[in-house]
């Protein structure tokens, strides 16, 4: 259930980002918001997530899951360029959720 939390998590930190970006420096208030209500339930999802799981595979896959997300959503909906690097670059980050995540979340 912790890794479930955790992955949910960083979909909201990647809504966070956005709304972060969306926000134009805090001068748009609904995206403002948006901002704050998605960062309260990424970091409440996170700490509750880390309370069951080693910190180290625990945030490096909620900031991992964040950052490929973000960046994607960038690219799709945001103007952001594409480049095959940056397609291989989340292709490895990817990869190293996955396998943080089958490394296994024990103590």
């Amino acid at each position: 259930m912790a890794w479930a939390v955790l992955i949910v998590s960083g979909f909201f930190e990647a809504g966070w980002a956005v709304a972060l970006k969306l926000s134009d420096g805090f001068s748009r208030l609904w995206w403002t918001v948006a901002f704050a209500v998605f960062a309260l339930v990424s970091f409440a999802g996170l700490a509750w997530a880390m309370k069951q799981l080693p910190a180290g595979p625990a945030y490096a896959v909620w900031t991992g899951i964040g950052a490929a997300l973000t960046a994607v959503i960038g690219m799709v909906w945001l103007g952001d360029g594409v480049s095959t690097l940056k397609l291989v670059s989340l292709g490895l980050i990817v990869s190293g959720v996955i396998g943080l995540n089958l490394a296994g979340g024990g103590h």
